[in-house]
C-alpha cells in the first residue's frame, strides 16, 4: 500500500436534495421580490411590491404564496427554529405591507422571500458540509 499525505474525502451526509424544487423556489422568490427593476435605479420590484398597491388583499395573496415557500422548506427537513424565523419574515412582510403607501415601500425594500430562500440555501449548504445536525 502506498503511504500518501492525502486522506479520502469524507462522504457528504445523506441529503434528500431535490435541486429542481430548490430552483423553482428560488425562481418563485425572484418573481415575488425582484422581477423588474425600477428605471434609473438598481431597485428590484416583484409581484409582492406590485400587489401591495392593493392594501391587505394584495399582501394576503402574496403572503399565501410566501407561506408555500416556507412549507417547502419544511419538506427539506429544516429545523423548527429556522421555520419560525422564515414564518416571521412572511408575517412581518404581510403586516407592514398591508399599511397603505408605507407598506408598498416596505415591500419593495424588505424582500422576505429572498431572505427566506437565502436562509434555506445557507442551512442546506451547512448541512451538506456536515456542520449542522439534521432534526430527528
Amino acid at each position: 500500500m502506498y503511504d500518501t499525505p492525502y486522506r479520502r474525502a469524507t462522504p457528504a451526509p445523506d441529503l434528500d436534495l431535490d435541486l429542481e424544487r430548490l430552483e423553482r423556489l428560488r425562481r418563485l422568490s425572484w418573481w415575488l421580490d425582484s422581477r423588474w427593476t425600477i428605471p434609473g435605479t438598481r431597485i428590484g420590484v416583484g409581484l409582492d411590491g406590485i400587489a401591495s398597491l392593493v392594501p391587505v388583499a394584495g399582501d394576503t395573496a402574496t403572503a399565501i404564496v410566501s407561506a408555500y415557500i416556507v412549507a417547502e422548506a419544511a419538506r427539506y427537513g429544516v429545523p423548527k427554529s429556522l421555520l419560525v424565523r422564515m414564518g416571521a419574515n412572511v408575517v412581518l412582510d404581510w403586516a407592514v405591507g398591508s399599511i397603505p403607501v408605507l407598506g408598498t415601500i416596505f415591500d419593495v425594500a424588505f424582500k422576505a422571500n429572498r431572505r427566506n430562500i437565502n436562509l434555506l440555501h445557507r442551512h442546506l449548504e451547512e448541512r451538506m458540509a456536515g456542520r449542522v445536525r439534521t432534526p430527528v
